[in-house]
């Protein structure tokens, strides 16, 4: 008897969670999550011990004829001959390897690495952290045989593949977050990884959307095929179904704005990272460091609750008398400015009330999102629609406030695990 559903899988920075999915219905009839270690260091095995209690969570996949795997981007999990982990993983807000992502700019130069990977590295990227094992910690790079990313690593594990280094596997969305891969070929830059390393590895094979990638391991499920699986916000434009044209603004600890295209993004100034997407197209993104935390502060200084803040802000008119609000609070990624601190602007005892603070607390926060749309539209990119969504995309105040910044129709989906579904849709898609 044919099995009637498939899984999704989304190993985030904080949690994983795992959706059991219905293709003949679309509807997620059960699922399940763990929590991960807090941290930017990571043993990967606590992923893997947080996959299988998520699966155990949400039932079992014994009814499950496929599944996909979606993780957060840009991690380094290195692995010796024997398919053992190295060292810890360095997550994608491990900020240490900064200097690195500099010196590779200065070495390839900021038009050639824009060119044949789509981004300019910043200390998010996994070529960065290999340059900086290579730079601090030369002593375990002779046990080093393979790198993998996080969803790698967890497909790998998951699947009879399992401990082969040589039958690592990954999809063009993830791979082309890594600072080593041309998005627009599909190929491995080889270049990158002697200049980062110092030799040759073995990198995952980059397998195609509706590619099989392996079985899951028998001891674990019986005839469950594993796809290829994809990075987050890939995840995500497959979740929320984006086609050409069609954006996502999404609004957690950190802002992202990213969206579906056919044709390449090359920008040379870093503010756009050109990745592609599970599909074939690609994934332009920008992303800024302060999002949610920007009206958590607000409203912590005002006594509020973040619902209260929006109303208060609502109370506001456009523009907020003339209150501005610079919201880097943490430093800032879109623009470039790590060393930035936050502002107030413009304060009067006329303006300077509870209902303008509030208000431009979120302005200044949406204005942030809205300059990263400015930069795609800028490439030559159409935005013909935004999708809102993350934690702070339930908020009234932020809704209404992002219809009127973005200047394109805004519409907010029911709230869900849009990144899980995503790799759901990718295993119920399968070439079987």
């Amino acid at each position: 008897m044919p099995k009637p559903y498939v899984a999704g899988v989304d190993s985030s920075t904080q949690s994983c969670k795992v959706l059991i999915y219905d293709p003949s219905n679309q509807s997620v009839v059960r699922e399940g999550r763990a929590k991960h270690p807090d941290g930017t260091e990571v043993n990967p095995e606590a992923w893997w011990s947080a996959l299988l209690q998520a699966i155990e969570s949400a039932g079992g996949i014994a009814d499950v004829s496929a599944i996909s795997i979606a993780g957060q981007q840009h991690g380094m999990v290195l692995l010796d001959y024997q398919g053992n982990v190295v060292r810890d993983a360095l997550l994608w807000n491990d900020t240490r390897s900064a200097p690195q992502a500099i010196k590779l700019i200065e070495h390839f130069g900021a038009d050639w690495l824009a060119q044949h990977t789509g981004s300019l590295p910043v200390a998010s990227f996994t070529a960065t952290k290999l340059l900086w094992v290579k730079e601090n910690e030369p002593e375990i790079l002779d046990r080093v045989a393979a790198v993998c990313l996080p969803h790698d690593y967890l497909s790998w594990r998951l699947s009879e593949n399992y401990p082969d280094i040589g039958k690592l596997f990954t999809d063009r969305s993830d791979a082309s977050g890594t600072g080593y891969f041309n998005p627009a070929t599909d190929k491995y830059l080889s270049e990158v990884i002697e200049f980062c390393l110092g030799k040759q590895v073995v990198l995952p094979k980059v397998l195609g959307p509706r590619e099989v990638a392996a079985q899951v391991r028998s001891d674990i499920a019986k005839d469950v095929l594993i796809g290829p699986g994809m990075g987050d916000n890939a995840g995500a434009a497959k979740g929320l179904e984006l086609t050409p044209g069609g954006f996502a603004v999404s609004i957690g600890t950190s802002g992202t704005i990213f969206g579906s295209l056919t044709k390449q993004s090359a920008d040379p100034s870093g503010a756009i990272a050109g990745f592609a997407d599970a599909d074939g197209n690609f994934l332009p993104l920008v992303c800024t460091l302060n999002a949610a935390r920007v009206l958590e502060w607000g409203a912590a200084l005002l006594g509020t609750s973040l619902d209260e803040f929006g109303e208060l802000g609502l109370h506001a008119e456009p523009g907020a008398g003339g209150v501005k609000v610079i919201p880097y609070l943490e430093g800032e990624r879109t623009p470039n400015l790590p060393n930035a601190t936050a502002e107030v602007l413009g304060i009067t005892l006329k303006n300077g009330g509870r209902e303008n603070f509030a208000r431009a607390c979120i302005e200044g926060m949406l204005n942030g999102l809205a300059f990263g749309a400015r930069a795609i539209t800028e490439q030559g990119h159409q935005i013909q629609s935004i999708q809102l969504i993350g934690g702070a995309a339930a908020n009234r105040a932020v809704q209404q406030i992002a219809a009127e910044v973005f200047a394109v129709p805004v519409t907010v989906p029911a709230p869900g695990e849009y990144v899980a579904l995503g790799a759901a849709k990718q295993a119920a898609g399968l070439d079987i």
